[in-house]
């Protein structure tokens, strides 16, 4: 870790509360993962006591995120990702799946909560082509001109822009179109942008509704299932590949036998076109 990141860590990580629950953490806590405090433990051990689909439904949005970055990278040719909300880079993570295939490829990942990026610092120190910024996907000219994607992202190249598992926490559709819009204005033709996001559970609306208060309660982030319906707007001008914005059981079928009873999550590929 460099000096830079040295100090932006150490005046971040003093505000870090162990007795608030974070959206990361709580998400590191339903994979399995170990960077996380018992306040997370117990937000996500409680709203999977409401939900119990939701550990399973993390999992599956995981497998849905390896499968896509495998596709970018093999299918597509896509060796630079800019992952937004990335939380801990627990196993599996788009750098392990980008890399597998291109050991070159470049990753940067953004994540608000400073356990998360000084966890992914420390994992990546000795990865050359993966890097971690502290940073808010809500204000994304801050993001932009991070020294650390300012320094790893090439614009003038296509890119991948992740969003998984994020705009459900931004509770505002105009703000979150605004953000899928800020970070694909600046890429590169032939871009992609990626994100899933979770969905209203008409099995279990009601279920849904009492876990997404106490989420909020405790973290102090609104969780705002939506549907295809409202997420298909924020993709205007770009083109949505098949097989569109869809449950990601149908993006990876296997998901229906490995992953039974999760909740709803839809997700999307789109691609930023090519002139001529």
């Amino acid at each position: 870790m460099d000096s830079i990141d040295a100090a932006e860590l150490a005046l971040s990580l003093p505000e870090v509360d162990p007795e608030r629950p974070s959206p990361a953490r709580i998400y590191d806590f339903w994979l399995g993962g170990s960077q996380n405090f018992e306040a997370d433990r117990e937000a996500g051990r409680r709203a999977a006591q409401a939900m119990p689909n939701l550990p399973v439904s993390a999992q599956a949005n995981r497998v849905f995120l390896r499968h896509v970055i495998e596709d970018l990278v093999t299918e597509r040719g896509i060796t630079q990702f800019l992952d937004l909300g990335s939380g801990v880079p627990t196993a599996g993570n788009v750098h392990e799946a980008a890399q597998a295939v291109d050991p070159g490829a470049t990753v940067v990942y953004i994540d608000i909560d400073p356990v998360a990026i000084a966890h992914a610092r420390s994992l990546l120190a000795d990865n050359p082509s993966a890097h971690a910024a502290l940073a808010d996907v809500r204000d994304p000219g801050v993001v932009l001109e991070h020294p650390v994607v300012r320094d790893s992202i090439d614009w003038t190249k296509p890119v991948a822009v992740l969003l998984f598992a994020v705009l459900h926490f931004i509770p505002d559709d105009d703000q979150a179109e605004r953000i899928v819009r800020a970070f694909t204005e600046p890429c590169a033709p032939g871009s992609y942008l990626a994100l899933s996001h979770g969905a209203p559970d008409h099995a279990a609306l009601e279920a849904q509704q009492n876990a997404a208060r106490d989420y909020a309660a405790r973290t102090g982030v609104p969780f705002t299932p939506r549907t295809a319906e409202q997420i298909t707007p924020w993709l205007s001008g770009l083109d949505i590949q098949p097989p569109g914005v869809e449950d990601i059981r149908v993006w990876v079928p296997s998901l229906n036998v490995s992953h039974t009873g999760m909740a709803p999550c839809l997700g999307v590929l789109a691609r930023k076109p090519v002139a001529g």
